[in-house]
């Protein structure tokens, strides 16, 4: 735990990339073997919901959020007494197209759930309970954040690092790049910007049921693709 400088907590949690994808990664891989016996990708959808359901959150998928702004498409509430509450836009689950987003705002209120949950559960206990009516014990996430929001709100790009994470495993997620890099003896860094680039995305896209997006943003952040200028590279 280290000092909120947000002033929303007196302290908050720090994770490093690494624990967050081993944390991910074995609760990906227990709730797969309990439902289906094996670790097999894409996670379907229902698998996310009961991830949800199972750490004691009830889950409202056709959510009116619009009483929080037009870019508002998930919102974790969290009480007292009982367990949090997620809910996701009518928006997404109500439209096909938008599938993948639906994924992904449920991974990411699922980080809220899972690495944020306590932070309440403290405040609560110490007496600092909310004014009624207000938004301080919701985690509130908008369109543009759900992917990759900024460090400096640390909560949003935690939750957002989750939501990649336990969509696409970081073990996972180098097999697909190692069998495609190995045979033809790539061993430089892919540039964001090559074809092998968006070759890699159009596989771990395929593979993990995401978006485009979703998948050129889990490349980077886990190093598999870069963005520095300069170094020449294989891949080019």
């Amino acid at each position: 735990m280290i000092p909120d400088d947000t002033g929303r907590f007196s302290l908050r949690p720090y994770y490093a990339e690494k624990e967050l994808d081993s944390e991910c990664e074995r609760i990906v891989r227990k709730l797969l073997e309990a439902r289906h016996g094996k670790v097999c990708f894409p996670i379907e959808t229902d698998d996310l919901t009961v991830l949800i359901e199972q750490h004691d959150a009830d889950l409202d998928p056709y959510a009116d959020l619009s009483k929080y702004g037009p870019d508002v498409e998930g919102v974790t509430e969290f009480f007292p007494d009982r367990g949090p509450k997620v809910s996701i836009s009518e928006r997404l689950s109500n439209d096909a197209r938008r599938e993948n987003r639906f994924r992904t705002t449920l991974t990411h209120e699922f980080g809220h759930v899972k690495f944020h949950g306590h932070l309440w559960a403290e405040k609560f206990a110490s007496g600092g309970l909310f004014e009624r009516g207000l938004d301080e014990n919701k985690a509130i996430s908008k369109r543009d954040d759900i992917l990759n929001a900024s460090k400096v709100d640390w909560m949003e790009w935690q939750a957002g690092y989750v939501s990649g994470a336990i969509l696409m495993p970081a073990t996972y997620v180098r097999r697909v790049v190692s069998n495609y890099c190995g045979p033809r003896g790539l061993h430089a860094d892919v540039h964001h910007e090559s074809e092998h680039a968006g070759e890699l995305v159009r596989l771990v896209k395929e593979c993990f049921a995401v978006s485009a997006e979703a998948a050129r943003i889990r490349l980077l952040k886990l190093g598999l693709l870069t963005t520095r200028i300069g170094q020449q590279s294989l891949f080019r």
